[in-house]
């Protein structure tokens, strides 16, 4: 098998295995609420003024896709949408006081499996993942092309 075939296989793998292991402790900890619904949340908390057109761009959705999303968290208390003085046309949404707190989980499980995948990150050098960086930014590159 070539290199470019062990690497590709490894990655599936690992993606496999991260959904296996971390995918049962994010639902138990975000109880009642979808992968989906979770990413939304993340992305609208690290970008001010989401709306529609971007959330569905970044998380790889159809705007209707996103519609849906959008209402099922206001309908659980997750989200609020409102309107800028200058622009009447664009909703645009932020998280409540509710949605702030499973954000916090999400951000926190994410640090804990950062801090236990550190014994694996700290075996290699400054360069070493300076490379992995490289290709990982590379292969998304290619894929964002092929997206567009």
């Amino acid at each position: 098998m070539e290199k470019s075939e062990q690497i590709m296989s490894g990655i599936t793998d690992l993606n496999n295995k991260l959904l296996l292991l971390r995918k049962p402790i994010m639902e138990k900890a975000m109880t009642g609420f979808s992968l989906s619904e979770i990413a939304y949340m993340e992305y609208i908390a690290l970008h001010p003024d989401a709306n529609v057109t971007r959330l569905a761009a970044a998380l790889y959705m159809t705007r209707g896709a996103i519609s849906k999303i959008t209402k099922k968290l206001e309908k659980k208390g997750m989200i609020t949408s409102y309107q800028k003085p200058d622009n009447k046309k664009e909703l645009y949404f932020a998280l409540t006081a509710e949605g702030q707190k499973i954000d916090a989980i999400h951000r926190q499980l994410h640090q804990d499996f950062l801090a236990a995948d550190q014994k694996v990150f700290s075996a290699f050098s400054d360069s070493e993942l300076t490379t992995v960086l490289r290709f990982v930014d590379a292969y998304n590159q290619l894929l964002n092309q092929e997206l567009n």
